[in-house]
């Protein structure tokens, strides 16, 4: 990593595009995302290798009688089909079920709130306190919330507000 790392990654990425509507490509930093269908995508035009061992496919199908999906193949290479995968710390299940995420989420939390307790031992002041819950632990509970939220049980939601 160099300084120019950020830059040359958004300029090398900046025209892959996907002239499929069923394609949607989602880059966050250095990590590029397809969602949809492969074939439509035009990786071959920046000479991009998609990792396939990185790949996974996770279905999600709420009718009520569904039928067996066939094998997905990447270049020649069979894809392996999961029922839940972490993309940018979220965890997507098949159902669609949140309490992954949010038992994470809590987790990660509450071993924050150690060392704010043991910052309390110091004396410091209501203000640093706060200022400490705020940027350390407060961001962790509301990272990814849009996506989650609606979706999260009562009981998930009562367990994130005992931290």
């Amino acid at each position: 990593g160099c300084v120019l790392s950020p830059l040359l990654f958004s300029l090398y990425t900046n025209s892959c595009t996907s002239n499929h509507e069923s394609v949607k490509l989602i880059t966050f930093a250095d990590n590029p995302t397809v969602i949809g269908d492969e074939s439509a995508y035009r990786r071959s035009h920046n000479n991009l290798v998609l990792n396939t061992q990185k790949t996974a496919e996770v279905v999600v199908d709420f009718r009520k009688h569904t039928h067996p999906i066939p094998p997905l193949n990447l270049s020649d290479t069979p894809i392996t089909m999961v029922d839940s995968c972490r993309f940018l710390g979220t965890t997507i299940t098949q159902d669609l079920k949140w309490e992954p995420t949010i038992t994470t989420i809590r987790k990660k939390a509450q071993q924050r709130m150690y060392f704010l307790r043991q910052l309390k031992k110091f004396n410091l002041s209501p203000q640093s306190m706060r200022q400490f819950y705020t940027a350390i632990i407060e961001s962790i509970l509301t990272s990814s919330i849009t996506v989650w939220y609606a979706g999260a049980t009562t009981r998930d939601k009562k367990r994130l507000q005992r931290v």
